[in-house]
């Protein structure tokens, strides 16, 4: 049996000049990828990056102990980057300053390509026949020294990425869908992060059950204490005290300390050792006078089924168009939400276009953030099943 490689973390300046000048001598696109400590650490910060490259190989480099990545940006210049599920590391590379200029997302690849499995693995499996243990997905990255079992799951990561995009290339050709994918690759490249939330405490889990003004006001200051906390010692808030644990804290409404103290719900590593910080929090919360509201207008439409009461041209909208892009989508053995999303179809029906043909249609879904390889698929079809909305709503008053 042929010995197990081991792999080294590259963490010295020294050990990074080295590697880029390695890659640098490599052939053809670079594949990457990261691994983060989330549900363990605060931050989405990546704690390991790894890179291959044919006539080169794998390189496991460090982010927090080098600091400085740009020796490996220079190495890499203007080269391809092979990811997987781009949208999730392309953050974490952006912080380090890894900015790709162009990209391959395997995974967004295999969507397109109407797949049922799309994770890493099952991709691999598809196109190369070769099985991938995915045992540490879940670890945490922050660990160190990480452990050799570790280190060889990642080098898999991306070891055989190059040799996945190819197959997939080939198979995007076969199906007519390069066109499609290049825009697809490249929207996720540039696609700006979400801004911040004006209120985040607001997606505390279990939030829906406090009443009342103050009860908010309280929830608020508890998340913000925690976020305060978990920021400082960069561990995971959910591993200091559970969302169901503050909201169990609001609506308790203890009487002092001690009785926050022996709430059993009111638990997690942080609960005891922290309960000055803690009470603290409902103090100020109870005392402060800027009360939240209770409810947020934004930008989210209604469901889909109370349509038909608070705008029935809209439903009648939807429902002609939305089994148009489904059977679309059939046709190119995609699905429908890499087609268009359900998001953007509800939007453009909620709110269509003043003069509802197919180029205004176009416009609309354009503005929303539809690629044009979307809006040339879906444009007309929409403007067509709008149509048949307003005949069917007018053939419905005739027969009334």
């Amino acid at each position: 049996m042929a010995e197990a490689a081991r792999y080294d973390v590259i963490d010295t300046a020294e050990e990074l000049a080295e590697a880029s000048a390695a890659l640098a001598e490599g052939a053809g696109p670079v594949a990457v990828d990261v691994e983060r400590a989330s549900g363990f650490r605060y931050s989405q910060r990546a704690y390991l990056v790894q890179v291959y490259r044919r006539d080169a190989g794998v390189f496991l480099f460090d982010p927090p102990a080098l600091q400085d990545l740009s020796p490996l940006r220079e190495a890499i210049g203007d080269a391809e980057w092979i990811l997987h599920a781009a949208s999730q590391d392309l953050p974490s590379l952006r912080e380090l300053d890894l900015l790709p200029p162009r990209i391959f997302d395997t995974e967004l690849a295999a969507r397109l390509l109407g797949w049922e499995r799309v994770g890493l693995a099952a991709v691999v499996e598809a196109t190369l026949g070769i099985t991938l243990k995915k045992e540490h997905s879940a670890a945490d990255w922050s660990t160190r020294p990480l452990p050799q079992a570790w280190l060889e799951y990642a080098a898999l990561d991306v070891e055989h990425l190059v040799d996945v995009r190819d197959a997939l290339e080939v198979a995007l050709r076969e199906a007519d869908k390069t066109e499609f994918a290049a825009q697809e690759f490249e929207a996720t490249r540039l696609r700006e992060p979400k801004p911040p939330r004006a209120e985040p405490w607001r997606r505390l889990s279990g939030l829906h059950t406090v009443r009342g003004r103050r009860n908010l006001a309280v929830a608020r200051q508890l998340w913000l204490a925690r976020e305060e906390y978990a920021q400082q010692q960069d561990v995971s808030p959910g591993r200091l005290v559970p969302d169901r644990a503050l909201v169990a804290a609001v609506a308790a409404a203890p009487a002092s300390k001690s009785e926050l103290a022996a709430l059993k719900a009111f638990n997690g590593r942080a609960s005891r050792t922290q309960l000055d910080r803690w009470w603290n929090a409902i103090v100020a919360g109870r005392e402060s006078a800027e009360l939240p509201v209770e409810r947020v207008p934004g930008d989210t439409l209604p469901p889909p089924r109370a349509w038909a009461d608070r705008n029935p041209e809209a439903d009648a909208r939807l429902k002609q168009a939305r089994p148009a892009v489904e059977e679309r989508a059939a046709d190119l053995a995609m699905p429908t939400e890499n087609l268009l999303t359900p998001d953007t179809l509800r939007r453009v029906a909620w709110e269509p276009p003043a003069e509802a043909d197919a180029p205004a249609v176009a416009e609309a879904l354009r503005r929303l953030g539809a690629r044009e390889w979307q809006i040339s698929q879906t444009a007309e079809l929409i403007a067509e099943a709008f149509v048949r909305a307003v005949q069917s709503g007018d053939d419905a008053a005739e027969s009334a």
